[in-house]
């Protein structure tokens, strides 16, 4: 026996992981719908909510959040899917998420501290913070 993963699971998580990264919502909820794990994460632990969030797709976010995806998975970096919205200047996203039950105070730095880092006022008010 080995520990090496099979490489057929190898590319089909690969192929998910590109659908959450390029808003294919059909295509990858197909896939959840099929039973792969909504919270499925990469090597870096990347969940494929925080994928979708980062590259701006809202609609990809939303449907994974409705089949059970978590809103504040960490990664390895201790990053979440909203911190990593309010970096990239998402605001439908940050929405999608908070709608979702983000916590905008998750994570290393959170939602709150990216905010502050790029003075983004009006996510501080929205997330109510001064």
């Amino acid at each position: 026996m080995t520990d090496a993963p099979d490489p057929e699971v190898v590319e089909l998580a690969t192929k998910i992981f590109d659908l959450a990264r390029r808003g294919r919502t059909e295509e990858l909820v197909a896939y959840i719908d099929a039973g792969v794990p909504a919270n499925l994460t990469n090597d870096r632990g990347d969940a494929l909510v925080m994928l979708a969030a980062y590259h701006g797709h809202a609609d990809t976010v939303r449907a994974l959040l409705e089949r059970g995806a978590a809103a504040d998975r960490v990664n390895d970096r201790g990053q979440t899917p909203l911190a990593g919205a309010v970096f990239k200047g998402e605001t439908e996203v940050i929405e999608v998420l908070l709608k979702g039950g983000a916590d905008p105070s998750a994570g290393t730095p959170s939602a709150v501290d990216t905010a502050r880092m790029f003075d983004r006022t009006e996510l501080l008010e929205l997330f109510g913070e001064r």
